[in-house]
């Protein structure tokens, strides 16, 4: 098929990958202008432009699809259908219906729970076991499309919103593929009007532990916000990003170290750190950040010293 792909961050590029692969002509790659990133503040390509570019494929980043100019271009380009996935721009109704077999979004959730712009962080965030992936016919309505092909994935006890969103990405680009291929025999399923529910953006200001709650409620907050923006914690005065967790055995005062193995009482329970930063530095194993911040037991996170 003749395609345009609309897509911007890291989880977008396997799904443009793999179209590639699959023969489909891609008409033009449509992505988020480049932003200012770095000590230097230079504009900087998102990661789809640049593979894009690197694949020799021909690249469109407009700052807004609402002006006549920009829908004709799009128009113009005569794809079969677009895909997109995590483009980050609204689709005007033109947009949508320029193409003949319409734009077919690849969402990170089961629909019609978690619409809306976090749905790997809010599962995490909110305990789910399960979620997955769907291919969903777009309309103007925030994820309220009719979905095509769905793919269940377990979320297991320590996957992080980075590793979860790794293997949902690599899943992305093969249901992309399987869905284009049957096209014309898939039967739309209008989403259920009950367990609705919307995936916020998520606020830094969620980010800070509060270690007088319950143990389940801190790992789960570690691991939804790992990589970004990062649950931290004050150690001494200095703030340390808690990337990664697990439930661990043991209780006590909230927020006190009990062991040299980064175990932390909560409000009920403990949690065991095993991914940390500190500011300025990498991201390190547990093992590793002990042994250039040592914490022994009795420490208290989450007040200077």
């Amino acid at each position: 098929m003749r395609i345009v792909f609309m897509g911007t961050p890291e989880f977008s590029v396997p799904v443009l990958e793999a179209l590639v692969a699959a023969g489909h002509e891609i008409a033009a790659v449509y992505c988020q202008p480049p932003r200012p990133a770095g000590r230097g503040k230079r504009d900087r390509p998102s990661p789809v432009q640049t593979r894009a570019e690197a694949m020799g494929l021909p690249v469109r980043h407009p700052v807004s699809l609402k002006g006549v100019q920009e829908q004709d271009d799009f128009a113009a380009l005569r794809a079969d259908v677009a895909v997109v996935v995590a483009y980050g721009l609204i689709l005007p109704q033109a947009v949508l219906d320029a193409p003949p077999l319409g734009c077919l979004n690849i969402h990170a959730s089961l629909l019609p729970r978690w619409r809306g712009a976090a749905p790997i962080h809010r599962a995490i965030l909110s305990g789910d076991t399960r979620t997955g992936l769907c291919i969903m016919k777009m309309e103007a309505g925030l994820d309220t499309g009719p979905v095509l092909l769905r793919e269940e994935v377990d979320i297991n006890a320590e996957d992080t919103t980075g590793t979860l969103h790794d293997r949902l990405s690599l899943r992305g680009g093969g249901l992309i593929v399987r869905a284009l291929s049957r096209l014309d025999q898939l039967v739309p399923e209008v989403q259920a009007t009950d367990g609705v529910s919307y995936a916020a953006k998520i606020d830094k200001s969620e980010a800070a532990v509060d270690w007088s709650r319950d143990a389940e409620v801190i790992d789960r907050q570690i691991r939804g916000l790992s990589p970004f923006p990062g649950a931290w914690t004050q150690i001494g005065g200095e703030r340390v990003k808690l990337l990664g967790s697990r439930l661990a055995a043991g209780g006590g005062v909230p927020g006190v170290v009990l062991d040299g193995a980064f175990t932390v009482a909560c409000g009920q329970g403990a949690v065991q750190v095993t991914r940390a930063q500190r500011a300025g530095r990498g991201a390190q194993e547990a093992a590793e950040f002990l042994r250039g911040m040592a914490l022994p037991a009795g420490t208290v996170l989450g007040e200077p010293d």
